[in-house]
């Protein structure tokens, strides 16, 4: 039985803020971690995976609480699927240089082969070992430059539809088919992976 309430393993209030949304239609609250409880474990994982379950069970384990661990990021198809799993800090640790930086190397590719996806796994660990996952995916294109004002991150780059951007879209819009949006459906609605290992 998967809880009804989780603690985000996240310092960061938007990425808490979007979370409680998409899961309070599915019945489950999210607390936010303060800076108080602690810093959040180092993203040393080689993959998506990895890097939320090590945050997931580090904030379950010196809590005692159930926690949600997540990573994402952006696959682009002609940079080789780059930045991937370094997306939060691709070459800097500010948002719009990474974004700044994506464009500047798709300068030269024509539509058709600005091809991505933005790809989140998530990892719900209980404070006695246990763990589930599940990812999203949602594949589109990079724009040729930023679009709107809503989300974080890559979103205004991005365009799930060939149209709009994901800062262009409402939260109900995006939620309904973003990468995190699909990955929390999953988890808590009946299709959580059991994790292997304790």
């Amino acid at each position: 039985m998967l809880p009804s309430r989780v603690t985000l393993a996240s310092h960061n209030r938007g990425k808490w803020a979007e979370f409680a949304r998409l899961l309070q239609p599915l019945g489950v609250a999210v607390d936010f971690l303060e800076d108080a409880e602690g810093d959040i474990v180092d993203e040393v994982g080689t993959t998506y995976l990895e890097n939320a379950r090590l945050k997931a069970m580090d904030v379950a384990r010196r809590l005692g609480v159930w926690a949600l661990g997540d990573d994402s990021g952006l696959e682009v198809d002609a940079l080789d699927g780059a930045p991937g799993i370094h997306s939060a800090r691709f070459v800097s640790d500010d948002p719009w240089v990474n974004t700044r930086e994506i464009l500047l190397r798709l300068t030269a590719v024509a539509w058709p082969g600005r091809t991505a996806r933005m790809v989140a796994v998530l990892v719900l660990a209980a404070p006695d070992g246990r763990w589930y996952w599940a990812e999203g995916q949602v594949a589109g294109h990079i724009l040729t430059y930023p679009r709107g004002y809503g989300g974080f991150g890559v979103d205004p780059i991005f365009s799930a539809d060939g149209r709009r951007s994901l800062a262009e879209c409402s939260d109900a819009e995006k939620d309904a088919i973003s990468h995190r949006g699909i990955a929390c459906r999953r988890l808590f609605g009946g299709h959580a992976i059991p994790g292997s290992e304790r």
